[in-house]
């Protein structure tokens, strides 16, 4: 699973050129807010990347599926995660794999291990510093019945842990390649040919390739979502040697 995750770019500009997206206007006021984040978690606003008129757009989205026929935002939470397994043919995630995939940036994610009165939080990320993943995701659009505002969401797809994360944990975020983004962001225009075109993506949800992702075990400051700075990645101190994670 993805339960919190990290992005740490020092500013929205270094982003955007990275992935080779485009800004909406409307956003202009989360982009003003921006900050590297240490510490992510479900509900928070965050970035997707999404395709329309084979341009990238970077918009503004809240960390949690809600869908658009729902009556209220309360299971949010429990929809932070999609099994890309089932994805497909379940109610809640089937429209939007057809017509709404997106990509979420980040550059790691947290498991932990341990007892729980003294977890121990693992860190996942690019060997390369601070290199940026893409998580495959899935994005809706719900309107709130009291005040008709819009709010965009987000799931992030998960599949089986390679060998780097199955010590710790038996799911992972799936991470596309970034060669293949546009294959994954693509919508067929004709409504009719977006199921069998989704079919065809479903190879890339898939465990990271060996080499992707390393394993730090960092400050128990990761534990509580109320710290959010650069303290929280610190490795892990005063420890002779490392205990040998283990499956929870």
């Amino acid at each position: 699973m993805c339960g919190r995750f990290t992005l740490t770019k020092d500013n929205f500009d270094e982003l955007a050129e990275e992935l080779d997206a485009e800004p909406r206007p409307e956003d202009a006021g989360y982009r003003a807010l921006y900050r590297p984040r240490y510490n992510i978690a479900p509900t928070d606003q965050h970035w997707i990347v999404r395709t329309k008129y084979e341009r990238r757009h970077l918009l503004a989205a809240k960390w949690g599926l809600v869908n658009s026929w729902a009556a209220d935002a309360k299971g949010a939470a429990r929809q932070i995660n999609a099994r890309s397994e089932t994805a497909m043919t379940s109610r809640a995630f089937r429209e939007a794999f057809e017509s709404r995939r997106c990509a979420v940036p980040a550059d790691g994610f947290f498991e932990w291990v341990g007892a729980k009165e003294a977890r121990k939080p693992v860190w996942f990320h690019s060997p390369a510093d601070r290199q940026l993943l893409l998580f495959a995701g899935l994005y809706e659009s719900w309107r709130e019945p009291k005040t008709e505002k819009w709010t965009r969401t987000f799931t992030i797809l998960t599949t089986d842990a390679n060998e780097t994360v199955a010590p710790v944990h038996d799911r992972m975020p799936v991470i596309l390649p970034r060669e293949r983004l546009d294959e994954w962001l693509f919508v067929p225009p004709e409504e009719k040919e977006r199921p069998k075109y989704a079919k065809e993506v479903r190879d890339l949800l898939v465990p990271a390739e060996a080499g992707v992702l390393i394993a730090t075990e960092v400050s128990p400051r990761a534990n509580s979502v109320k710290n959010d700075d650069a303290a929280c990645l610190e490795p892990a101190q005063d420890r002779e040697r490392a205990e040998p994670l283990r499956l929870l």
